[in-house]
């Protein structure tokens, strides 16, 4: 069979311009990890037309990430998940250019990971925050957009950090020096999902602080991942300003709502620190903070 990007893509035609659809093919996206937010995001904008990924995870995929992960089938049981998601961006786009990296994010290489990067696309798993906030930073010093967005039940939240205006990462979620491993996990709690749609019907006793593991669904990770790719389309391709931080969105497929929401200070904004500290009570009273305090957050 041969292959052609401009018949793979024909069917983008009417959304995306061929003039657009020929920029997206040289467009560098950067995605440090590629379990569920990961290799759902890679899939939906090699599918969209972006030529040039660089990939970073040093997980394998397990039968227990198949209920929300693309990349994870019976297939790829025991696979490194970059080098697999990688497979199948090329068994969409064969001419895509992929660049696997072997070591984890870390202050040590983030700069180096996201030079040349047209956009930077957070998917390391919620407790590694130690390298998210390396990788936020870095793409800030480098003037690079960078995304983070989270399957939280049935819903999906992003948030769009522009190095040229609004809030960044370290500063939205009011992370200090002196914050425990504890707060700087009660703060991103918080902080990713001011709207918290997905609350009503989530059992929150079903959340492992220990197994760093709770309740997810395909569901939340592909709206996640749609909310990211609409938001890619638009700064890849320059399309129009995109809200950047202090603004959330929050979409549920489940409750059929949407809350788009302006949080002035991010976690400085008063009614974010009510929640923290409600948050940071439940989690004493339930004992969660004892077991948070040798928390190791990558």
């Amino acid at each position: 069979m041969s292959f052609s990007t401009d018949k793979a893509f024909s069917r983008n035609r009417g959304l995306i311009s061929d003039h657009e659809q020929q920029r997206l093919l040289t467009q560098l996206v950067v995605i440090p990890g590629c379990g569920g937010i990961g290799s759902t995001v890679a899939e939906t904008l090699a599918r969209l037309g972006v030529g040039r990924f660089r990939l970073c995870d040093p997980d394998t995929f397990d039968v227990a990430n198949f209920n929300r992960q693309l990349g994870a089938t019976l297939t790829t049981v025991g696979q490194n998940k970059a080098e697999a998601v990688a497979e199948r961006i090329w068994q969409i786009n064969p001419e895509a250019q992929i660049e696997i990296v072997n070591q984890p994010v870390s202050r040590d290489n983030a700069s180096d990971f996201v030079a040349g990067a047209s956009l930077v696309l957070d998917g390391l798993d919620f407790f590694a925050l130690t390298a998210r906030r390396a990788l936020f930073k870095a793409a800030s010093d480098t003037g690079i957009p960078a995304m983070t967005a989270a399957p939280l039940g049935f819903s999906g939240t992003l948030q769009v950090f522009l190095p040229d205006r609004g809030l960044s990462f370290d500063r939205f979620y009011d992370f200090r020096a002196e914050d425990s491993s504890a707060e700087q996990v009660i703060k991103f709690l918080v902080g990713l999902s001011p709207a918290g749609l997905h609350r009503p019907y989530m059992d929150f006793s079903r959340v492992s602080i220990q197994d760093k593991n709770g309740p997810s669904s395909i569901l939340g990770t592909q709206m996640a991942a749609s909310l990211i790719g609409g938001q890619a389309l638009q700064l890849l391709l320059n399309r129009q300003a995109v809200r950047s931080a202090p603004w959330c969105l929050q979409m549920d497929v489940y409750r059929q709502k949407a809350v788009r929401r302006f949080v002035p200070g991010g976690n400085r904004f008063p009614l974010q620190k009510l929640k923290i500290a409600l948050v940071r009570r439940a989690f004493r009273q339930n004992g969660l903070l004892g077991a948070m305090a040798d928390l190791k957050l990558g």
